[in-house]
C-alpha cells in the first residue's frame, strides 16, 4: 500500500470522526452524523475486507468492534 493511500485512509477516518461528534454537539446540521457514521461503516467494512483477503485474522476483531459501533451509532441517530 503507498504512503498516500495511507495518509488518505487516515484523514478520511478523522473526518468522519468529526463529522461523527461535531453536528450533534453544535446543533449545525445534525443529519451529518448518522451519514458520517454510515460513511465510517463503509470505510471499516473495506478494511475488514482487505485484512481478511490478506488472511490478517487477527486485526479483523478491531473491525467487527467499530463496525459494530458505527452502525450503533448511524441507526441511533437517524
Amino acid at each position: 500500500m503507498s504512503r498516500g493511500f495511507v495518509f488518505f485512509i487516515g484523514i478520511a477516518e478523522l473526518l468522519g470522526a468529526l463529522g461523527l461528534t461535531l453536528p450533534q454537539a453544535t446543533g449545525i446540521a445534525p443529519w451529518l452524523t448518522p451519514a458520517a457514521a454510515i460513511a465510517l461503516a463503509a470505510v471499516v467494512l473495506f478494511g475488514f475486507v482487505f485484512h481478511l483477503v490478506r488472511k490478517e485474522y487477527r486485526d479483523i476483531g478491531v473491525n467487527i468492534v467499530f463496525l459494530a459501533l458505527a452502525v450503533f451509532a448511524a441507526i441511533a441517530r437517524l
